[in-house]
């Protein structure tokens, strides 16, 4: 049971925002279901077209997403962020300079609180000064991250965030970009799809994690089908072998070798996922025809490792 809270506020009295509404569209179509149609997250978007986000209200969302059990839990905000006193706040429709909106700590605080009855949250700000999502902790010890939390927000806490910008990556991400072979979208691997995304004089983008084991946010159609990728071992008998070609794996060079020809279709789905490189050639296809070899790349060997491993 995986279950998402998406909250966007366009409508702000006298400083309106354009884009938050549209992001939460944008996450609720990626994060509703897997690539194969398979159910996801169970999304419940709030706007503020359609309600008045208010700081209780507000918090009242956040206690509901936390409240009961669950595998997984998502927060997400798309709207005006800023900083009060050293600390952030997620700002609601009935802000006042006395009472801005929900403060950071709070939404840390209670996602602390849940890791007792919810195996994985994650938090996601888009919002201006969204940094100090990640500073905000207050658990004994020290500024620890509770286990099973991960945080990712658009900007640090000193920093704007532009409309549009992260939550259109993270949409990319989420909708292969940051897939592994295996299809499989991480909060880390969004992150880092994000890091090499945007450049060094952009928002940059934080993100802190205390998790034993990534569980994956979304699955995406792999690059190579599991059961293909489980004959690594059978088509290169160890990690470093390297496998000689000859004109018989190419189907349209003679002799005719199903057999070859099975193996050279395999290789190429390898190739195109960065799991083979050719020897002495650019292409397989040249490989093959004159009689060169191709051998796995790092990847290809820790994927090796794992089929190896029993581990796939």
């Amino acid at each position: 049971m995986r279950r998402a809270l998406l909250v966007g506020i366009n409508e702000y009295p006298g400083c309106p925002l354009k884009q938050c509404e549209d992001d939460v569209e944008k996450l609720r179509s990626a994060l509703s279901n897997h690539d194969d149609g398979s159910p996801n997250f169970s999304c419940r978007p709030v706007v503020s077209s359609k309600e008045i986000i208010t700081r209780g209200y507000l918090k009242k969302l956040i206690e509901e997403l936390f409240a009961s059990a669950a595998d997984a839990a998502l927060f997400y905000f798309s709207g005006h962020g800023t900083e009060e006193k050293s600390h952030g706040v997620l700002v609601t429709t009935d802000f006042t300079e006395q009472e801005l909106g929900v403060s950071m700590e709070y939404l840390l605080a209670m996602a602390a609180d849940a890791t007792a009855r919810i195996n994985e949250i994650f938090i996601v700000l888009d919002c201006c000064h969204s940094g100090y999502g990640g500073k905000s902790w207050v658990v004994s010890g020290g500024d620890v991250i509770p286990k099973g939390v991960s945080i990712l927000t658009a900007s640090a806490e000193k920093e704007v965030a532009y409309e549009g910008v992260f939550t259109s990556l993270i949409y990319d991400a989420l909708m292969g970009g940051a897939a592994d072979v295996l299809g499989k979208v991480t909060a880390a691997r969004v992150y880092s799809y994000l890091d090499q995304t945007l450049g060094a004089w952009e928002q940059r983008p934080h993100f802190k994690a205390n998790l034993s084991k990534l569980e994956a946010l979304r699955f995406c159609e792999p690059a190579v089908a599991l059961p293909t990728l489980r004959q690594l071992t059978k088509i290169f008998p160890t990690a470093e072998h390297e496998l000689a070609l000859s004109p018989a794996y190419e189907p349209t060079e003679p002799p005719a070798d199903p057999a070859k020809e099975a193996v050279f279709g395999t290789l190429q789905k390898y190739r195109a996922a960065r799991l083979v490189v050719p020897i002495g050639e650019e292409h397989l296809y040249y490989a093959a025809k004159n009689s060169k070899s191709c051998r796995l790349t790092p990847l290809g060997r820790f994927y090796w490792s794992l089929v190896d491993r029993n581990k796939l």
